[in-house]
């Protein structure tokens, strides 16, 4: 037990005392964030737009299947 408790002492002081992290400074460039909020925003009209065509093709179906069974 001696032995484990040495050897965890060991692994933690030698993990505790590895604070060599290279540290660097990012910067964001506002007008790539604001192009890519652009991009986003017009792919998610886009996408709006399709599903609403394709809810209108499926209620047309929908009606087309109804309005043959009544005849």
């Amino acid at each position: 037990m001696k032995k484990v408790l040495a050897i965890l002492a060991i692994a933690t002081f030698m993990v505790a005392c590895n604070n060599e992290a290279e540290k660097t400074e990012s910067t964001v460039d506002s007008a790539a964030l604001k192009a890519a909020a652009d991009s986003a925003a017009a792919a998610a009209a886009a996408a709006t737009t399709t599903m609403d065509s394709a809810a209108a093709t499926v209620d047309s179906a929908a009606k087309a299947a109804v309005d043959s069974l009544k005849k």
